[in-house]
């Protein structure tokens, strides 16, 4: 993976418009993902009229499946491990170049048109798995993933809160000496089912060891 630099920006396009693509401001991704929710949990309200249990259970599945979704995406796509020079050039588009210049606040989120396009191939793959539970289930994947985003992108430039404090230090070892392993953001479920996380020692306070 790339050596991260301090500062600085990266220009992955000499076309402009290209270039202003790859970045974004969460806010934008919140106006587009929030209300899309909330539609997509109006649809299924009023056309399905399932109990309020359903509703709010396939709304907290898709949330906790988001946090699978992370980790797998995270580890086999954004760090596939790539040999050709065009398989190479497409990851360090997709991740690579955060991991160059992680404090690069535009682009710590995934801008619109390719979170668009992925979040229709999982509307679809879902649908085709799920049928109209969907449009509940979805909005809490996206959900989760936005809390994902706010996460990762506080962590990459505001001081962690007291307690969250070794979540914080989990993804800075990620970025800084372990490319190779903490690949959970929002949570280190995954990469504890999986063994992708580093000792103790080193990410948790010393009250805090077992």
């Amino acid at each position: 993976m790339t050596t991260p630099k301090g500062r600085g920006k990266a220009r992955l396009f000499e076309n402009p418009v290209l270039e202003a693509l790859t970045r974004t401001h969460p806010a934008i991704i919140m106006s587009i993902y929030i209300p899309l929710s909330a539609v997509l949990l109006y649809h299924y309200h009023t056309t399905v009229n399932p109990s309020w249990a359903a509703l709010a259970g396939w709304f907290l599945a898709g949330m906790f499946s988001w946090t699978l979704a992370e980790y797998l995406i995270h580890r086999h796509l954004f760090h596939f491990p790539a040999r050709s020079p065009r398989a190479k050039r497409i990851v360090y588009l997709l991740h690579g170049v955060h991991h160059e210049y992680p404090r690069d606040k535009e682009r710590l989120i995934m801008p619109p048109v390719p979170s668009i396009l992925l979040a229709a191939f999982f509307f679809f793959m879902f649908r085709a798995l799920m049928g109209a539970r969907v449009f509940a289930f979805l909005p809490g994947f996206i959900i989760g993933y936005l809390l994902y985003a706010s996460m990762h992108y506080a962590m990459h430039l505001f001081r962690p809160p007291a307690r969250l404090a070794w979540l914080w230090r989990l993804h800075h070892l990620h970025h800084y000496k372990y490319p190779d392993l903490i690949f959970g953001v929002s949570s280190p479920l995954w990469d504890a089912v999986f063994g992708t996380l580093p000792r103790k020692e080193e990410y948790l306070p010393r009250r805090k060891r077992a």
